[in-house]
C-alpha cells in the first residue's frame, strides 16, 4: 500500500498537519468521553508522546521555525474552524462532541452503560463522594458529560423513590 507523501515544503506541512488533526479528533471522539476528563498521570504521558509520535508526521524534514508556526497555526485554525462549526450546528455538536450520558438513574446503576463509556466503579464512587454522596441509591441521576466530567444529581429533601421530579428523558 502506497502512502502519499505531501513532501516537507510549506503547502505539504499545510496538508500533513491538517491529516494529523482530523485523525486526532476522529480517533478521541471514538476514545469516548471518559478519556477527555481529568488527566490522571498515564493520561498526560499517553498526550505527550502521542504529541512527540504526531510532530514529524506533521512537518516532515522541515525544521525551520516557519515550518513549525505554520503547523501551530494550522491547528489552532482548524480548532477554532471546529469550534465554530459546533456552536452553529446541533448536528456537528453530537457528532463531535456527542451526547451526556445517564450512567445513575433513580439510584440504579447502568452498568452496561458505564462499561460502554469507560468508566469504572471507583470513578463512580469518587464523582458520589466528592458530591457527599455514598453510595448511587442516593444519587437521583448520574451523568458522564461530553467533557468527560462526571455530574451527580443527588435527591432533595423528597428522598430516594419519591417520584418527585421528572426524568430528564420524559423533560426532553
Amino acid at each position: 500500500m502506497d502512502i502519499p507523501d505531501f513532501g516537507s515544503d510549506l503547502p505539504g506541512v499545510v496538508a500533513r498537519t491538517a491529516i494529523v488533526y482530523v485523525a486526532l479528533v476522529v480517533a478521541f471522539r471514538i476514545l469516548g468521553k471518559s478519556s477527555t476528563g481529568q488527566l490522571s498521570t498515564m493520561d498526560l504521558i499517553v498526550l505527550l508522546v502521542i504529541a512527540n509520535a504526531v510532530q514529524n508526521a506533521m512537518v516532515g524534514e522541515n525544521v525551520t521555525l516557519i515550518g513549525g508556526l505554520l503547523a501551530a497555526a494550522i491547528v489552532l485554525v482548524l480548532d477554532r474552524g471546529l469550534h465554530f462549526l459546533i456552536e452553529r450546528s446541533p448536528f456537528a455538536r453530537r457528532v463531535l462532541e456527542g451526547e451526556p450520558a445517564i450512567l445513575v438513574e433513580d439510584g440504579t446503576v447502568d452498568e452496561e452503560r458505564m462499561r460502554k463509556e469507560g468508566i469504572t466503579p471507583d470513578e463512580l464512587a469518587m464523582a458520589l463522594r466528592q458530591n457527599g454522596l455514598l453510595r448511587a441509591e442516593e444519587a437521583r441521576y448520574v451523568y458522564l458529560e461530553t467533557t468527560g466530567a462526571i455530574s451527580v444529581i443527588p435527591y432533595r429533601d423528597d428522598g430516594p423513590g419519591s417520584g418527585g421530579g421528572q426524568s430528564p428523558r420524559a423533560a426532553g
